[in-house]
């Protein structure tokens, strides 16, 4: 015959699983105003990317080569926004201001740069799609360290 105590341990083992099973199956939570673990978004921002991005930064978000050296048009080229380039050194306000108002919007005296300014073409909403789809193709440790980065802007 089995014990009742038994029975209570083993029933508190099994609900402690399961509740641990449920945390840890849960998306974590992000910092700043991305939200690349929703599907619905990421698809949202995924098509717009296509459609606005895509031809300067790449279908596979790659990039152009040489992305780090001046062309002879003086501009920079695109960079990746995959794991190769540097947009997950950039906390989510610094994209977005960025993506919606050009260098000019981060810094005075700005140098020319063949990023199109986006305001009154993208909503700030669609901006944000966008950026949840870059972001959420990156690997789990960059994703993580862009929440650190996040998290010591707010």
């Amino acid at each position: 015959m089995v014990s009742r105590k038994a029975v209570l341990l083993t029933g508190g083992l099994t609900l402690t699983g399961f509740a641990a099973a449920f945390v840890l199956a849960q998306p974590s939570q992000t910092v700043g105003i991305l939200t690349p673990d929703d599907a619905e978004v990421i698809a949202v921002g995924q098509g717009i990317y296509a459609d606005q991005c895509a031809a300067c930064h790449g279908a596979r978000l790659e990039g152009r080569p040489n992305w780090r050296i001046r062309g002879e048009d003086g501009l920079l080229p695109a960079p990746p926004h995959d794991a190769t380039g540097h947009t997950w050194h950039h906390d989510d306000e610094t994209l977005f201001t960025l993506t919606k108002y050009g260098l000019a919007g981060l810094m005075e005296n700005a140098p020319p740069s063949g990023m199109p300014v986006y305001e009154g073409v993208l909503s700030d909403e669609e901006i944000i799609a966008v950026l949840s789809f870059i972001k959420s193709t990156w690997p789990d440790d960059l994703r993580q360290y862009h929440d650190e980065l996040n998290a010591q802007s707010e």
